[in-house]
């Protein structure tokens, strides 16, 4: 639910009552300014969130917004209780920090009464050997105790929807450094520990109680211990908020028992993306094009290739189509419709109608066009320069419609 804040925030500060303060900063310990006084905006807020795999939840949270001298959000502090009827009671501290543009902090704290618990940190720094060096690391231990699994292949069939609880600990580490004009050579290290238990879900049968899942690879848990070398082209003008320009990225990465995996696999992957502005940015075409493959024998069902959910396949839950390749095609038009202020928070408010397009498959030359999913949809999102984009995105498939509300563009 940490990413449900900030778009909430943004959606609902029009009608709700908030205030403007300004506060010492010798009283803030946590942020770092030379102002006297920060500026400070307070929201409580209900909270209504839904997604395929969770379902419905409700709450409130207070969300702290705080302000630079070029007013501009900095900090974001946003603690929250929410209730939903798999999971109960959960309370949430979510915390966001900018001192830069090329500079960030999120860290997320969240703990439910039944299973599910979420600790995150998520660090990027672009500003280190006079902007050249990029660092990125990712330390997470989390239980979802929604996770589902369908089956293998793109015709995996929904009514052999099973439930468990997905339990990981680990990190994902990278460091980029230009070689070329616009194109950086990245190196990357990733671990997880993954636990595979019983689900929240009770109406569906437990994954490893289904015979025909019982012994798939991974169903017993499994770690993943990888690492990655990608070369990165990119001529975008901004990487958070992009308005123009292309990025292509290919990599390959490399799983090996000998340093601690449970198996021995590759992915291979390639993706183009593409920004074309319009009308000076106010219609922004987005498109990209993924392919993944994943070989080696024995791979662990969750290391394999994947689409469903928020950044994927919008009209299904996380993790719908699960098998060794993918093919992926997104397509968007980001549609400025005004810029509004309220209670001191500046954003523009986008609408984003989209298409989904992709398939799971063994490998490429199997591909067949009729099993593609075609998924339609729309986007509401706020972008709040030069740093933060809520978003909620109504993706529709063949299963019905999904619903994601989330922080970051999807691709």
């Amino acid at each position: 639910m940490r990413t449900s804040i900030f778009f909430l925030i943004l959606f609902l500060m029009a009608c709700l009552a908030g205030c403007t303060s300004f506060i010492p900063a010798a009283n803030l310990p946590l942020v770092r300014t030379d102002q006297e006084t920060v500026k400070v905006v307070t929201i409580p807020l209900p909270v209504i969130a839904s997604s395929p795999n969770e379902g419905i939840t409700y709450g409130g949270l207070t969300a702290f917004l705080l302000h630079n001298q070029k007013d501009e959000v900095t900090t974001l502090f946003a603690p929250q209780v929410n209730y939903n009827e798999n999971f109960g009671v959960t309370g949430t501290l979510y915390g966001a920090f900018y001192p830069s543009p090329l500079r960030s902090v999120e860290v997320n704290l969240a703990k439910s009464g039944r299973i599910n618990e979420d600790y995150e940190i998520k660090l990027r720094d672009q500003d280190l050997f006079d902007r050249k060096l990029e660092l990125n690391l990712f330390v997470f231990g989390f239980r979802d105790g929604s996770a589902r699994f369908f089956g293998f292949q793109s015709r995996s069939a929904s009514k052999d929807e099973s439930n468990y609880t997905d339990q990981e600990i680990g990190f994902t580490a990278s460091a980029g450094y230009p070689i070329l004009p616009n194109t950086q050579l990245v190196f990357g290290e990733r671990y997880k520990d993954v636990e595979i238990g019983t689900g929240a879900v009770k109406k569906l049968p437990f994954l490893r109680d289904v015979p025909r899942f019982a012994n798939i690879p991974g169903a017993d848990g499994f770690a993943a211990h990888a690492q990655q070398l990608a070369l990165v082209y990119s001529t975008m003008d901004n990487q958070v908020i992009p308005t123009t320009g292309i990025r292509a990225k290919a990599s390959i990465e490399s799983s090996l028992t000998a340093f601690g995996s449970s198996a021995n696999y590759r992915h291979y992957e390639a993706e183009l993306k593409g920004y074309y502005p319009l009308l000076d940015a106010r219609f922004i075409t987005v498109g990209r094009i993924g392919y993944n493959q994943t070989l080696g024998n024995d791979v662990p069902f969750l290391e394999r290739s994947i689409l469903g959910g928020e950044s994927t396949l919008r009209g299904y839950g996380r993790n719908r189509f699960i098998d060794n390749s993918y093919l992926l095609c997104n397509l968007e038009e980001r549609i400025r419709l005004f810029r509004w202020e309220v209670f001191g928070v500046r954003a523009d408010w986008e609408l984003a109608p989209f298409i989904d397009l992709g398939s799971v498959m063994k490998s490429l030359d199997e591909g067949d066009t009729s099993s593609f999913e075609f998924n339609p949809g729309i986007g509401f999102r706020a972008v709040v320069s030069p740093n933060i984009i809520g978003r909620i995105d109504v993706g529709i498939g063949k299963e019905g419609p999904a619903v994601f509300v989330g922080l970051g563009y999807p691709f």
